[in-house]
């Protein structure tokens, strides 16, 4: 008989509070992310580097709206218990491509790519639990075009 599947949260305290800080923190930048698709990105004038680089994305007519939806999604489906631990996974591509975009090309906002990226590694740390099938050891699936032949995939 299999044993029940227990999963458990590390740290539980601390993973809600970080939980909930970054839901409310992707829920409010993909607001806000959304409303620059539809009012434009705010950049200086003459614009920098930084700037001629969202006036482009801006221009592609589309990826600022679906990141900012993206990361609204994201952070409501992160307010539930529930639908938190997939919320996570969902936000890693996210965290990563902000990690290496305030690396790489926006010094300035490097203190909230590193925290973005920190609080998405350890909420997957906290729940690597709901993680661990995916890095499991093969389980045994009974087919029917396996009995009966050794050779069988």
């Amino acid at each position: 008989m299999p044993q029940p599947d227990h999963r458990n949260v590390r740290l539980p305290r601390l993973a809600l509070v970080a939980r909930i800080l970054f839901a409310l923190f992707l829920f409010g930048t993909g607001i806000m992310t959304m409303g620059f698709a539809f009012n434009g990105y705010p950049v200086s004038d003459p614009p920098d580097d930084l700037g001629h680089f969202m006036l482009a994305l801006q221009n592609t007519g589309y990826l600022i709206f679906w990141v900012g939806f993206f990361k609204t999604v994201t952070g409501t489906l992160m307010f539930f218990q529930r639908t938190s631990p997939l919320a996570i996974l969902m936000s890693l591509p996210y965290a990563f491509n902000i990690l290496l975009y305030v690396t790489f090309f926006a010094d300035q906002y490097r203190v909230i790519g590193l925290l973005d990226f920190g609080a998405c590694a350890f909420l997957i740390y906290c729940h690597f639990d709901w993680y661990r099938p995916i890095f499991g050891a093969s389980t045994t699936v009974s087919s029917p075009a396996s009995k009966g032949e050794l050779n069988a995939l």
